[in-house]
């Protein structure tokens, strides 16, 4: 079960990355390409080409947790193939992981109000 009591962002790393690569590995990715910093209160989504396998990376405290999804029929719906990475909600990232679209548009938006009547 992914820790998401400190979570502030979950960002994907649009497109396929090899898999193969481990903690340190993703870690590299998050700083040298995407420009980030892996020690941060976020989490880090990678898939895999056949869009069936996710990794995602989370710093907490003193280690990184490395959290690795294998479906075992059908295939996420993973963003366009870039090299950029993009910032997603933890909402959105949950629909993801179900199989969805992260654009859901019949879902409820966020109320950005905050009054009381």
């Amino acid at each position: 079960m992914l820790n998401t009591s400190s979570v502030q962002k979950a960002y994907l790393a649009c497109g396929s990355t090899d898999l193969r690569k481990s903690i340190d590995g993703l870690a590299v990715l998050v700083k040298e390409e995407f420009k980030l910093d892996p020690f941060s209160t976020c989490l880090f989504v990678f898939c895999n080409r056949a869009r069936d396998k996710i990794k995602i990376l989370q710093w907490e405290h003193n280690g990184f947790w490395l959290y690795y999804r294998r479906l075992e029929r059908g295939k996420f719906k993973w963003p366009a193939d870039s090299s950029e990475s993009m910032s997603i909600t933890y909402r959105e990232l949950r629909w993801l992981l179900d199989g969805l679209p992260i654009n859901q548009k019949q879902a409820h938006a966020e109320v950005k109000a905050r009054t009381i009547l």
